[in-house]
């Protein structure tokens, strides 16, 4: 597709999305040269098209979302209505899972590789009183060295009460390429403060009232939520340095060969803390003091140097050792009765890297691998992966997972002023051991599809224990002694007939094992019809159409937001219920604008739209936005 507004001086330009080819900068700048890139060097071009992937990716996450349940307010959290078993860790990860949806980790921070500057905004609405801004420049200070900096930030005050959410994504990052290519360097610097007021959800005796549709809760600022005087907030920064030294180099028409010695840096530093005025007794049970102010840290340095080799014909073979040096925890042990709550979990070890990848002709086989010589943090991780291209539309592939790690650290050691949430389970909490197989086929013409079968020993999660006669839940760690067997199908194809296409994407789950620890719901489905044109003289292309997504009813997992963790519960069935979307996008020049009239069937299917226990989902209401990129 063609873009109908070019960087200045440009000519030919073609919106594009990916490409292996890397082009040197000339006086006349296209699309085409404008780069971008992770660690690990998956490079694709600067996408400045309007497709209904677009739509789907312009949320808070700028990901395509499929398969996670928002909150009711931008910026909370997102339930997640499947399960990816693959595992690239050896080590336990942080805990507050429910609030890293948007904390951007290493591997999400972006390089860049541009003839002109090149300066993006993206803005969008929010819920009451605050909106959503991204704004990104990169520029090339030479042909050799790059440059960029970003900042999203949040604000939305939400239709309920006690819901504000405040975020902020600063992200600094540069590469840097000597003339004769044998040095390279990426760097990064990341700071991260998220945070959250927190409600609770709503009271029980008000869910009837919800979901009754009566006109006196309409208003949803009326409802009495479960508190109204707490928050939490996760606050992180890193800094990454990843350099490179070829010790050969030698490229030609016929041959590369290149061998280099390869450092990397990382320390990341963050920590979680939930505060609150009054404790709610009714809500998490006794505590042992007035007020609440749980706060746990998490200080991760990490090292690695490896040799890495190039050979057109060998492929690309490396090898090295990482060191990691680890302190979580909190400032003060615990002391009940029978039992002492340490404060602190340190280690330092090393460990062991290696990864191969070689293409022939239409063949592709990809590998990595990572090993712990630590006796009390054990982890271990191989990943494998041939693919096969069998024709211009068709790529095929199948791979496998086998990994060995400890649960994360807040199932291990776990501090709070409220006494039922103390615990320390690092001596008896085994590694959780997950292998998967999947396969994948790509195929434009045909569809997509992937499907991948999980087995999980050990597998760690948290319960609701028990409600006591008084109501309040206990929410404990747990470890299930049995394997768990989970399949997961996705298929996606999408129907264009004329300027019209459906774009159909569904899922079947299922999980085998008898006991109920892992819920998930069966099938989950997006279908979405849609027009596309281009109007006034094709100086604006229009986009318009409906989303539909459903899923079926199951056991929603619950939400504790003194954990910020989801927990499995079985006693509440909640979902089937259907979302329906009308949206109208268009793009003049480099300007794309998106105006969604979001959940618009809300008022009339039913009042029974949950993205959690006690948490209502969102209701009808149209939101506006837009993405603007600038070439200078």
């Amino acid at each position: 597709m063609n873009s109908t507004n070019a960087p200045r001086g440009s000519r030919n330009l073609n919106d594009s999305t990916d490409t292996k080819r890397s082009r040197g900068f000339k006086d006349v700048a296209s699309i085409d040269m404008y780069l971008q890139f992770n660690t690990e060097v998956d490079t694709s071009m600067v996408d400045t098209t309007l497709t209904i992937r677009k739509d789907y990716k312009f949320n808070y996450l700028q990901k395509d979302n499929f398969g996670l349940m928002p909150f009711a307010n931008i910026g909370q959290t997102y339930n997640s209505l499947s399960f990816n078993a693959i595992n690239f860790e050896t080590s336990p990860l942080f805990g507050a899972r429910a609030r890293h949806y948007n904390y951007m980790d290493k591997n999400d921070v972006q390089y860049y590789q541009v003839p002109t500057p090149w300066t993006r905004l993206t803005y969008k609405t929010a819920f009451e009183q605050g909106q959503m801004l991204d704004a990104f420049f990169s520029v090339n200070l030479s042909k050799q060295f790059n440059f960029s900096i970003a900042y999203k930030g949040l604000r939305s005050l939400g239709n309920y009460q006690d819901a504000l959410t405040s975020t902020g994504n600063f992200r600094i990052s540069t590469n840097y390429t000597t003339k004769d290519n044998r040095y390279k360097a990426k760097a990064h610097i990341v700071m991260q403060d998220l945070l959250n007021q927190e409600n609770g959800g709503i009271k029980d005796d008000d869910i009837e009232n919800f979901t009754s549709g009566d006109e006196e809760f309409i208003d949803r600022s009326v409802f009495d939520l479960n508190f109204e005087n707490a928050e939490s907030i996760l606050e992180g920064k890193r800094f990454f340095l990843n350099h490179s030294y070829a010790i050969v180099n030698q490229k030609d028409s016929t041959n590369t060969n290149r061998l280099a010695v390869v450092n990397e840096i990382s320390f990341e530093d963050k920590y979680f803390q939930y505060y609150q005025d009054t404790p709610s007794s009714a809500f998490f049970g006794d505590s042992f003091t007035s007020k609440i102010n749980d706060k746990v840290t998490l200080e991760d340095f990490r090292t690695k140097i490896y040799l890495e080799y190039i050979n057109d014909l060998l492929g690309e073979v490396s090898f090295g050792i990482n060191y990691t040096d680890i302190n979580y925890g909190y400032n003060s042990v615990v002391l009940f009765s029978d039992q002492l709550i340490p404060n602190r979990i340190k280690g330092n070890y090393i460990g062991l890297d290696a990864s191969y990848n070689k293409t022939l002709k239409s063949i592709n086989l990809k590998s990595k691998a990572s090993l712990n010589l630590s006796d009390e943090f054990t982890g271990s991780y191989i990943d494998a992966e041939l693919g096969l291209k069998l024709s211009e539309d068709i790529r095929i592939s199948g791979g496998v997972n086998v990994s060995s790690k400890l649960p994360n650290y807040n199932y291990l050691l776990y501090q709070s002023d409220y006494t039922n949430y103390n615990w320390y389970n690092f001596n008896d909490f085994k590694n959780v051991n997950t292998q998967q197989l999947r396969f994948n086929i790509q195929s434009q013409k045909l569809f997509n599809a992937t499907f991948d079968l999980s087995n999980i020993e050990n597998y760690t999660y948290f319960n609701l224990e028990q409600i006591d006669d008084e109501g309040v839940k206990v929410i404990k760690p747990q470890q299930y002694n049995s394997s768990v067997q989970y399949i997961r199908v996705k298929a996606q194809r999408e129907i264009k007939v004329g300027k019209f296409a459906l774009d159909n994407t569904i899922m079947y789950q299922n999980v085998l094992s008898d006991s109920e620890v892992l819920n998930v719901p069966t099938f989950i489905s997006r279908n979405t019809l849609y027009y596309s044109n281009h109007i006034f003289k094709k100086a604006m292309q229009l986009q318009t159409g409906i989303t539909f997504n459903y899923f079926t009813e199951y056991n929603m997992n619950g939400y504790d937001p003194l954990l910020a963790e989801f927990y499995t519960q079985n006693t509440t069935k909640l979902g089937g219920f259907p979302r329906l979307d009308f949206f109208i996008n268009a793009k003049v020049r480099q300007t794309r604008i998106f105006l969604k009239a979001e959940h618009f069937n809300s008022s009339f299917t039913g009042y029974d739209y949950f993205s959690a226990p006690n948490h209502p989902y969102r209701d009808f209401t149209i939101r506006f936005g837009l993405v603007w990129d600038f070439f200078l």
